[in-house]
């Protein structure tokens, strides 16, 4: 007892004197009746509801009471300040921030409204996305005054703030991320310049990203968008090829340009043949499971994402793994699907932890996909990883090129990028062009839905190397820019020369490309050469009637010399349809996102119109989410 005793008698001495617990308790709880009273004045659309943290005066009610009725006589001393003192210096070190109004036009009829399978998939893109910063929260907040009225202390609260932002996360482009920067696409004048060649690319990451940026808060770095990428995002219903032996089917359609009064655009579809059935595919993942992949968004969105990829396979189909983190190694031989209960075991394995060992589990995947190859099967690696790669003591020229190499020996490879903060898209980009894949960003369950399970069959190749020329007749056409495709351009002679790698297409796949030409006497944006004829002599000669000549050039998936396609564009614009004027929003979407140099002053609203005229039946609801992005984008783009 006198033990006891002594301890109170200490604590008791210890105490400050009653104005200092006074200050102390008066500045905490009025710090929280700033946040609460904040909270109450917000107005706007209702926000969807998570679960939070409780807040900081419900957090310093529920300690007081936890002491049951003993404890209270030593929280009257030195403990109580300490409490009180360090909620102040909490609550400085994040103030709540200001509040932001958001607007968010009325649905104006039953087509803007998103499918169930749109609504389900945003649950669950909600469910799985990382908190947004201080900054990014104040923007999506829109609590109503009921609401906050209502609520009691310990009960969940609509996004106001969070504690802590995501790591590197501002409310602006998050720095760690790299992006390789492209300047548009040049205006050409077509008497000099007749000739524009490029690579086709069908990914899709920069979409993804695009979306999650606009969804946590913030725009989207310019230097993240490559527009053919968001145009590309899309299933166009484009006329399909007959049968395997010419695999492209070609849709153009010339209209007026949206954005500029008395210029038009060219827009070239293409279309892939799809199977009736796809191959049995033996997938080699190569996961990382650094330390850096332990964050909720990386490898266990990673590993829902692939039970969702397991569920969707065939009995034959496989799935080898190669884990690398310190070291590389082997978690899960070549089974068959068949045996989910084994692949399902390996993936609740993968835990995150350790450095980085890229080169050694590159090689140790490719060794493994190699060893079970088969012709008869799709074959192919794929990376999934957030960024943080370091590739070993070779350069990321030496990994280009053994990628190159590999690929040669019918392993293609995919990449799968996950999460923010150190994100290397631009490497990313790099790997998957070498090896004649595609790059994705998964930053959902959606995405992983759309690009791991719907769009399985497209992992297939049709066509490797697969090239685009167009040549415009300078008697019909003044000049022209391509839009997108800035890092996909080629030389004029590279078009002919099958040493030079271009994109790969699979089953199915939509590929698009929109040029902005302005016609022969219309207002040219490049000044004509002094010594050189405003139209070459040739022009005369062109036939009727002929705007430009497109020609595809690609090889067998197996390889070996390239095919030619040739086909002769018509002059006469035509009312566009549905797939050419959604096309076309997106397009003017993605300029906006990156300057809009030459967009004068078309706008937000002006894209909305147009894409929600071109929505169409939307099956999956990509393109209602579409249209969200955009209201989004004008919202924060002030």
């Amino acid at each position: 007892m006198s033990h006891e005793i002594e301890k109170l008698s200490a604590a008791m001495r210890a105490a400050p004197s009653p104005e200092a617990k006074s200050r102390a308790m008066d500045a905490a709880m009025r710090a929280f009746d700033e946040e609460f009273d904040a909270a109450r004045q917000e107005t706007g659309a209702p926000a969807r509801q998570i679960s939070r943290k409780p807040s900081y005066g419900s957090k310093l009610m529920t300690m007081l009471k936890s002491f049951g009725p003993r404890r209270p006589v030593l929280l009257g001393g030195a403990s109580l300040a300490a409490m009180s003192l360090a909620l102040v210096v909490t609550w400085r070190a994040a103030p709540p921030e200001p509040a932001f109004e958001r607007q968010e036009p009325a649905r104006t009829s039953a087509a803007d409204a998103p499918t169930e399978k749109a609504e389900a998939m945003a649950e669950a893109d909600i469910a799985a996305a990382p908190p947004p910063s201080a900054a990014g929260a104040a923007r999506l907040r829109a609590a109503s005054p009921s609401d906050m009225a209502s609520r009691a202390d310990s009960a969940p609260r609509p996004i106001v703030e969070r504690e802590l932002a995501a790591p590197g996360f501002s409310g602006e482009a998050t720095r760690g991320d790299r992006f390789a920067a492209h300047d548009p696409n040049p205006v050409k004048r077509v008497a000099e310049t007749p000739v524009s060649t490029f690579s086709i690319d069908v990914d899709s990451a920069s979409y993804a990203w695009m979306r999650r940026s606009l969804r946590e808060g913030h725009m989207p770095d310019p230097a993240s968008i490559r527009v053919e990428e968001l145009i590309n995002y899309f299933p166009y219903d484009y006329a399909a090829p007959a049968s395997a032996g010419a695999p492209f089917a070609v849709t153009t359609t010339l209209m007026d340009a949206p954005w500029a009064e008395g210029r038009q655009l060219l827009h070239v579809g293409l279309r892939g043949y799809a199977p009736a059935e796809r191959k049995r595919a033996n997938l080699t993942f190569l996961i990382d499971t650094s330390g850096s992949m332990g964050e909720p968004d990386k490898l266990p969105l990673l590993v829902t994402s692939l039970r969702l990829l397991i569920d969707a396979l065939d009995r034959e189909d496989s799935i080898a793994i190669v884990t690398y983190a310190g070291s590389s190694e082997v978690t899960l031989p070549p089974t068959r699907a068949a045996e989910r209960g084994a692949l399902l075991d390996a993936l609740d394995r993968l835990q995150a932890g350790g450095g980085t060992a890229g080169a050694a589990g590159i090689e140790t995947a490719y060794r493994l996909a190699e060893d079970r190859f088969d012709p008869e099967k799709l074959n192919r690696v794929i990376l999934a990883t957030d960024g943080d790669f370091n590739i070993g003591a070779g350069s990321e020229a030496e990994m280009k090129a053994l990628i190159a190499k590999k690929r040669e020996s019918g392993v293609l490879l995919s990449v799968l990028g996950f999460g923010r903060g150190n994100l290397n898209d631009a490497l990313m980009q790099t790997l998957a062009e070498a090896g004649d894949g595609q790059a994705a960003y998964i930053d959902s369950l959606a995405e992983a839905q759309k690009s791991l399970v719907e769009e399985l069959s497209t992992l297939e190749p049709i066509a490797r190397d697969v090239k685009i020329q167009i040549e415009f007749n300078p008697a019909l056409v003044e000049d022209y820019r391509l839009i997108g495709y800035e890092s996909r351009a080629l030389a004029r002679e590279d078009f002919g020369n099958d040493r030079v790698d271009a994109g790969e297409i699979g089953a199915g796949h939509r590929v698009t490309a929109i040029y902005e030409i302005t016609p022969a006497g219309g207002p040219s944006r490049v000044d004509p050469l002094r010594y050189q004829p405003a139209a070459p002599a040739a022009a005369a000669k062109a036939p009727a009637g002929e705007l430009a000549f497109l020609r595809l050039r690609w090889k067998a998936p197996e390889g070996g010399e390239s095919r030619l396609m040739e086909t002769v564009i018509g002059a006469t614009a035509e009312t566009p349809g549905r797939e050419a004027n959604f096309a076309a929003a997106v397009a003017g979407f993605g300029q906006i996102l990156t300057g809009g140099a030459h967009l004068g002053g078309w706008s937000y609203d002006a894209a909305l119109a147009l894409a929600s005229g071109a929505r169409g039946e939307d099956p999956f609801g990509y393109r209602s989410e579409f249209l969200d992005l955009i209201r989004l984008a004008r919202a924060l783009d002030r």
